[in-house]
């Protein structure tokens, strides 16, 4: 063996046996191969081409309120109500989404202050389950309301979901008028409920409760709609434009008020609860 054979083979065992899995990170956006470390420390956003990689609810706490904030408990719901099975047992899938992800079920509340001022955050997760909308989910939803109520504060929501859950069939698309009710109950109550679009929010959520905020904001670039492209264009038979469903195309159409980047949510959702908050303390 020479001393070059010798060389190559101990720079590979180092390799394998020191560099860690998940050192780089793969962009969506551009391909470029991201320090995992540099993507995290950038909010989770590509700093090559700006794209905004989906992150879950802990990152989105960590982000947006200031220190000492507190996450709700997650309401119970009857698992598996239909006794449902495709290729696997929903029980099961349910198991392996909280295994991988920590969380209960799609959809986490908590509750803190943002640049001083008090706020309800409701996040839905696309990492469970595709962040589909089921019992959990509308009771989660629900109980993120009721906390709003309770303290005079704004409810805001970021979205992220494939749309309903076909594991609890009608179940779970009787969360839309059930959502839709509990909206009714925080105008009613003289509050403010804050929507903010992430990438992919669709189906069922789009048609509920993703669409009717008193504000409609939007992560750059994100993919809303409520049915596939390849759907729309074989029912209408017209090619669709190239940014159909981004946020971008929204925004030009009127249908959300802002394109906001990941780094400034924190200082426009502040601003915006002192506008409309202004006066509502709790009782």
């Amino acid at each position: 063996m020479t001393w070059i054979s010798r060389v190559r083979n101990a720079l590979a065992y180092v390799t394998k046996r020191e560099t860690p899995d998940n050192l780089w990170h793969k962009c969506k956006g551009c391909g470029t191969m991201v320090f995992v470390k540099e993507l995290e420390e950038n909010l989770s956003v590509c700093p090559t081409c700006d794209y905004h990689e989906r992150i879950g609810p802990a990152e989105r706490f960590e982000h947006l309120f200031d220190p000492g904030y507190t996450v709700l408990a997650s309401p119970k719901v009857a698992e598996d109500p239909l006794k449902f099975r495709d290729s696997k047992r929903y029980v099961d899938r349910l198991r392996t989404a909280r295994t991988e992800t920590g969380e209960p079920d799609a959809f986490i509340n908590a509750s803190g202050n943002i640049l001083g001022r008090h706020a309800v955050i409701g996040v839905q997760d696309f990492a469970f389950m595709g962040g589909s909308m089921g019992q959990a989910v509308g009771e989660a939803f629900i109980a993120g309301v009721e906390a709003a109520i309770g303290a005079r504060a704004p409810y805001i929501v970021f979205t992220a979901s494939g749309g309903a859950r076909m594991q609890e069939g009608i179940l779970s698309l009787m969360q839309m008028p059930r959502t839709t009710v509990a909206i009714e109950m925080l105008h009613d109550a003289g509050l403010p409920y804050i929507v903010v679009l992430t990438d992919p929010t669709s189906g069922g959520v789009m048609a509920a409760y993703a669409m009717l905020g008193d504000v409609q904001i939007a992560e750059p670039r994100a993919t809303l709609a409520f049915t596939g492209r390849r759907v729309i264009e074989n029912t209408i038979r017209e090619k669709l434009p190239d940014d159909f469903q981004t946020s971008e195309y929204y925004l030009d159409h009127g249908l959300v008020d802002m394109v906001t980047h990941r780094k400034d949510l924190r200082e426009t959702l502040g601003q915006l609860i002192g506008l409309l908050c202004e006066g509502k303390k709790a009782a």
